[in-house]
């Protein structure tokens, strides 16, 4: 089974490859487009030339390379004796706070307003609501002293000037993987380990991120790259801060687990939080969506996982679900994600170019579209994902879905027309056909677009053109993340066979000069 699942890996990543060069070949923007998915969302390797550090970082004073920098020690630990505020910080506005909290269980909550009025603890205040909530610290006997110190460590080794891979973010994902988990198609699947271990990779999973991607930290020869060997590098420096905090002072809230519990712990939360490298998503995809083709379940309807592979994908691919899922939650929200993840993008941009060094797709402020990279990022990565994580769950993720469509629709929207893109809108829209659903066809802007995750039977692959890329390889992390399309191009891919729902004269059409449109869904 593992070989089958690498093999579908391998010729998923290549109909995205070829997917892509033809975008590149459209305009400016598709290229764009096509180089940031490209770098970010799938393992590929250039030879690109190290930059060595600037002459003033290298007269940093040296450390061990064992030793894992960027630790914070806690500045406060709490006394047993002393109570514990009733979300686990002291704030002047917490009936406020207690509204907001009361929607802790539901898709959409807004995380700006809990990071407010909790004085910018927006983690400690969702962690510890949930774990109260869920009973862990009474069933794993955390002292709550323990881990109000521990959360409140772990919030303070977020980094305050980084604007998008923050505390508010963790703590975003926390409450969004808390949901997932609670979702009726996983009733009662996971133990209270497995639950305890997905809520504490979710709050560790981006500590001490420094605002750039893999790819620029292993481009300029950083420390960070040289420990990690240029291998998942701020995913396993994630994982090094995360655990070491909780050998500080009044820090060890596993410290009642048994050995057993405390390995497996450490295994899941490994295993989920590499799995936020985002070079990674076309392989969880896969997996994904061949466990929505093979999936078991009981007379319920609740998922069978009967075995560890099949539950940490599952888990795998919820924190990479939360990882990506700011455009799926209410409009206001998700605007305020795109304009934070933009600053790091752009100060990231402005970085490499102060380096003299190519600057990365999307990071470059002079012509970077925020409307076309969202749209694009939808289409290509996260409608995809979300789609199949609905039919494995069905029909638990139906309004995330709608969300995500409508918040599409409406970057879409954004987009300007020229009257060269009205010419071939009206061109393409002979042809398309229409979608059921109104989510298929390629014609007019307001129309949306499905992607196709066909997996073939074993040996089709071989029979790929002798042409065809192979699966790119690249290391590269960035959290939300996005790419540019043309307004009334609506992307290809990620299919193993077109859908034709065109009339035999679309042969104006210049995106689709074969006259077929493509489905990206299910």
């Amino acid at each position: 089974m593992p070989d089958s699942r690498t093999r579908r890996s391998v010729e998923f990543k290549r109909m995205l490859s070829r997917e892509l060069t033809q975008l590149s070949e459209t305009s400016r923007s598709g290229n764009q487009v096509s180089e940031y998915i490209s770098s970010t969302f799938l393992e590929k390797q250039h030879d690109l030339e190290l930059i060595s550090p600037l002459p003033k970082e290298k007269e940093k004073k040296k450390r061990p390379m064992s030793q894992i920098s960027g630790v914070k020690k806690p500045t406060s630990t709490h006394s047993r004796n002393v109570s514990i505020p009733r979300f686990g910080v002291s704030t002047d506005q917490e009936e406020l706070l207690a509204k907001e909290l009361e929607e802790i269980h539901k898709w959409g909550v807004d995380i700006f307003k809990i990071s407010e009025y909790s004085g910018n603890r927006p983690l400690t205040v969702t962690m510890y609501t949930v774990f109260q909530e869920r009973d862990l610290l009474k069933t794993f006997k955390i002292p709550a002293d323990t881990f109000i110190t521990f959360m409140m460590a772990l919030e303070e080794n977020y980094r305050v000037d980084v604007a998008y891979h923050n505390s508010i973010h963790a703590a975003d994902v926390v409450q969004s993987t808390n949901v997932l988990l609670s979702t009726p198609a996983l009733e009662a699947v996971f133990t209270d380990l497995e639950i305890l271990a997905a809520l504490f990779a979710s709050a560790i999973h981006d500590v001490d991120h420094p605002g750039v991607s893999n790819q620029f930290l292993i481009n300029t020869n950083s420390e960070l790259a040289l420990m990690y060997n240029d291998s998942s590098v701020l995913e396993n420096h994630h994982l090094a801060v995360g655990f070491k905090l909780l050998q500080e002072e009044n820090c060890d809230i596993f410290q009642n687990l048994s050995k057993k519990q405390r390995q497996s712990l450490r295994k899941i939360v490994i295993d989920m939080v590499l799995a936020t490298d985002m070079s990674k998503h076309m392989n969880l995809l896969a997996d994904l969506k061949t466990m929505v083709e093979t999936k078991k379940v009981t007379s319920l309807g609740v998922l069978l996982l009967d075995n560890y592979s099949d539950r940490i994908q599952v888990l795998q691919n919820m924190v990479h679900c939360a990882d990506l899922s700011n455009p799926t939650k209410p409009l206001e929200i998700y605007r305020q994600w795109t304009d934070r993840i933009m600053v790091e993008f752009f100060t990231q941009g402005d970085r490499e170019r102060d380096r003299g060094m190519e600057i990365s797709p999307m990071c470059d402020k002079h012509n970077a579209s925020i409307e076309k990279s969202q749209v694009g990022f939808i289409d290509y990565i996260v409608h995809p994902l979300w789609e199949t994580w609905a039919d494995l769950v069905h029909p638990d993720a139906q309004d995330i879905l709608d969300t995500l469509e409508d918040n599409r629709e409406f970057y879409q929207s954004l987009i300007p027309h020229s009257p060269t893109i009205a010419q071939e809108e009206k061109s393409l829209s002979r042809g398309a056909g229409g979608g059921s659903g109104g989510a298929g066809g390629t014609g007019g802007p307001g129309e949306k677009f499905q992607l196709v995750l066909t997996l073939e039977e074993e040996g089709e692959t071989d029979a790929e053109s002798p042409d065809s890329p192979d699966s790119p390889e690249e290391e590269t992390e960035t959290g939300q993340d996005w790419t540019e399309t043309d307004p009334n191009q609506k992307p290809k891919a990620l299919h193993s066979q077109r859908v034709d729902t065109s009339d035999s004269n679309d042969e104006d059409g210049e995106l689709d000069q074969e006259g077929k449109s493509v489905r990206l869904g299910t």
